[in-house]
C-alpha cells in the first residue's frame, strides 16, 4: 500500500512516515502543495494524509482540487482542532480527521480503517437497491430516482445511504453507522455520521431541511424512509 503524506513540517512528515514504514506501508511525502496532482498521477497512492497548515496553498484547498478528478482516501492530519475545521475537512471530501499530536496506535487504526473501506466490496453487495423512488447502482455510485434524474455520490455518501435503505424503516444509532461504513468502533461524540447526513440530503432531498428520505430520530439516530 502506498501511503502519500503531505506536510511542509519536515520533521513531523519524518515522524509519521516512520510509524507507517514500521506498519508494513511504503510511504511518499510531499512537503508543498504545488507537486501533490502530479505524485497522484505518477504513482496512484493507495491514502494521503494531508496538513492543512501549509504555505500558498492550505490543506483544504488542495483537497478541493483533488477531488475534482480523483476519489482517492484522505485523512487529515493537523494541529487545528477547531470543530470547525474538522467539519469543513469532512464536508468538502476528507475521508477522516486526525489532530495532532496523535498517539502512533490510533493513526495506523484510522488509516487500516479506511483502506479497508477502500477496499471492500460496498457493504458486501454487488445489485441495484430500491425502496420507494430511489434505486442505488453500486457500479456507478448514482442514485437513480423514478422519474429519470440521477445524482452521482462519493464512495462513502453511497455506503451511508446504502446502509440506511438496506435497513429502511429501522432506526440506526451512530455507532451502527460508524462501524459498518466507516469500518472502525468510535467511543464517544462523532460529528462524521451527522456531515455526512447533511451531504446526503442535499444531494436527494427535494428539501433537506424537511427531509422525507433519511430521517432523524432524535437522541436514538437515524432511519431511511421509502
Amino acid at each position: 500500500m502506498n501511503i502519500l503524506v503531505v506536510d511542509d513540517d519536515i520533521p513531523s512528515a519524518k515522524l509519521t512516515s516512520y510509524v507507517l514504514e514500521e506498519a508494513g506501508y511504503r510511504v511518499l511525502r510531499a512537503h508543498d502543495a504545488t507537486s501533490i496532482m502530479q505524485m497522484i498521477e505518477q504513482h496512484n497512492p493507495d491514502l494521503i494524509l494531508l496538513d492543512i497548515m501549509m504555505p500558498k496553498i492550505d490543506g483544504f484547498d488542495v483537497c478541493r482540487q483533488i477531488r475534482r478528478s480523483s476519489e482517492v482516501p484522505i485523512i487529515f492530519l493537523s494541529a487545528r482542532s477547531q470543530l470547525q475545521d474538522r467539519v469543513m475537512g469532512l464536508q468538502i471530501g476528507g475521508d477522516d480527521y486526525l489532530v495532532k499530536p496523535y498517539e502512533p496506535s490510533e493513526l495506523l487504526a484510522r488509516v487500516e480503517a479506511v483502506l479497508r473501506r477502500r477496499n471492500a466490496d460496498v457493504l458486501n453487495t454487488s445489485t441495484r437497491l430500491s425502496q420507494g423512488d430511489i434505486t442505488l447502482d453500486p457500479v456507478e455510485h448514482k442514485v437513480i430516482f423514478t422519474d429519470g434524474r440521477t445524482v452521482e455520490l462519493t464512495p462513502l455518501e453511497f455506503r451511508l445511504l446504502y446502509y440506511l435503505m438496506k435497513n429502511a424503516g429501522r432506526i440506526l444509532n451512530v455507532s451502527q453507522i460508524l462501524s459498518k461504513v466507516w469500518g472502525y468502533d468510535y467511543e464517544g461524540e462523532s460529528n462524521l455520521v451527522a456531515v455526512y447526513i447533511r451531504r446526503l440530503r442535499t444531494k436527494i432531498e427535494e428539501n433537506p431541511n424537511n427531509p422525507r428520505h433519511v430521517i432523524t430520530v432524535r437522541n436514538l439516530g437515524y432511519k431511511f424512509e421509502p
